[in-house]
């Protein structure tokens, strides 16, 4: 790894770059948690876990950070000698669980702790990582949360440090591979190549401009309640590894990604729930999130742990009555050339500037609501295998994402096709949707994602 891209002498740490300043700024308000909840169906030697868990911070120092003077213009993530070791947290979860169904433990811990947020508060330093093991009436089960702050662990890391802490739990401690001391990385803005990087002083004017004006004319979902207190909730979205192949086979036959299926699926259940007169057409936003480690300089691998995603935000006209697919074809055609005229680098500071100017400013948003698009979905799904060493370790469930109920999304799409099943979290801000309406756009999602997947061409 070329000295460049460290951060320097890690007792001073550095200051923050521009994305992870955004998120800075929009954790405390409640988006940016990121949460990684594993259900473990064996008991869990507590050594183990807490050797594991330090030996994680080893390998990926920017894990044992803190983040110093959060709510400044310059905050910076510190490393110091004197830094206490990760603590591992104990908590029986039978009085957290009276009044819920034994199915539904792993859901209501995750959104609890979708909800602890260390960062609300300003304070001197606060750590980017907390590590809890929730003790289920059930003898032996338990569910272990790790939380990170979202501007240090994106969703790419995430799934890094799951494989790499069961890798360790399960006896293997040579998986850190390239991440091992690592150091504390730059932030995505200062490993951009330049060439990729520059744009004219009035193009981003231009583009300033036109996120703006777009966000302003955009329309949302219904909002239930835009002035109680939020929080974020979520439902999942399943189908089977039939119904999933099916789907996968129908995107590649019309050559076009999951992601744009699934934003074109959003799209339609969205407009069709606002019960809009006929062709009354309507403008929504989508965010798309794209892994950018390839894209950097040098380029960086999944376990070079931090925020390196970066995003492009589209609006699409939705009348009703659209066919899936010439929805989904025109989401891609739309994504791809963004991707090729590089807009994922060179629009990064105006979707931060924007982000930021929103957490600042909520009444620019429709009611407050600080929604800046209607979903968020990623480029591409997480895959992954159940192993030997999973069932070994007991591990029958888990699921990562992060919070939204500061400014973000209406719905936050997490998906990940698990032994041949799409398993999608989809994270939303209550009460400003209830789980009823949400429930039943994410229904209706999946209905026109396994019809569309049987028509034929």
């Amino acid at each position: 790894m070329d000295s460049q891209t460290l951060a320097g002498d890690l007792s001073k740490g550095r200051p923050v770059g521009g994305t992870e300043f955004s998120w800075c700024r929009a954790v405390p308000g409640g988006t940016g948690i990121t949460v990684l909840a594993i259900l473990l169906s064996r008991p869990v030697s507590l050594p183990a876990l807490r050797s594991a868990l330090q030996s994680l911070q080893t390998s990926h120092p920017i894990l044992s950070a803190v983040l110093a003077a959060a709510d400044t213009p310059r905050p910076h993530l510190s490393i110091r000698s004197t830094h206490p070791p990760l603590r591992l947290d104990l908590l029986p979860a039978a009085d957290l669980l009276a009044a819920v169904p034994s199915a539904s433990h792993l859901h209501c811990l995750l959104e609890r702790e979708l909800n602890q947020n260390p960062w609300s508060d300003p304070a001197d330093e606060t750590r980017v990582f907390f590590a809890t093991l929730y003790e289920l009436p059930e003898p032996g089960r338990s569910v272990l949360s790790l939380r990170f702050h979202t501007a240090v662990c994106d969703r790419t890391a995430a799934v890094a440090i799951l494989k790499e802490l069961l890798d360790r739990l399960g006896g293997d401690s040579g998986s850190s591979g390239k991440g091992e001391k690592e150091g504390v990385m730059l932030g995505v803005e200062d490993l951009i190549p330049k060439r990729d990087a520059w744009k004219p002083f009035w193009a981003r004017g231009k583009d300033l401009v036109g996120y703006s004006m777009n966000g302003l004319r955009a329309s949302t979902l219904r909002f239930v309640d835009a002035g109680s207190d939020r929080a974020s909730r979520l439902v999942r979205l399943v189908m089977s590894a039939e119904e999933t192949r099916g789907l996968l086979t129908a995107c590649e036959a019309r050559e076009v990604k999951l992601c744009a299926a699934m934003s074109a699926a959003a799209l339609v259940a969205a407009h069709s729930s606002q019960h809009f007169e006929r062709n009354q057409q309507k403008p929504y936003l989508v965010a798309t999130l794209i892994e950018s480690r390839k894209y950097l300089e040098p380029i960086l691998h999944d376990n070079n742990i931090g925020f390196y995603h970066s995003g492009i935000v589209n609006t699409y006209g939705v009348h009703g009555g659209e066919d899936l697919w010439e929805l989904a074809n025109r989401c891609q055609i739309t994504y791809s050339n963004a991707i090729k005229n590089k807009k994922h680098l060179t629009d990064i500071g105006e979707l931060n500037f924007l982000m930021c100017k929103a957490v600042e400013n909520p009444h620019l948003t429709p009611a407050s609501s600080l929604r800046t698009a209607l979903i968020s979905v990623f480029d591409e799904p997480v895959i992954s295998e159940s192993s030997e060493q999973q069932q070994y370790l007991g591990v029958e469930d888990y699921v990562g994402c992060s919070s939204v109920h500061g400014v973000g999304p209406s719905i936050a799409f997490f998906d990940t096709i698990r032994d041949g099943k799409l398993d999608c979290a989809c994270v939303y801000p209550s009460p400003l949707h209830s789980r009823k309406q949400i429930q039943e756009l994410v229904d209706h999602m999946k209905r026109i994602l396994i019809e569309g997947s049987h028509l034929k061409e």
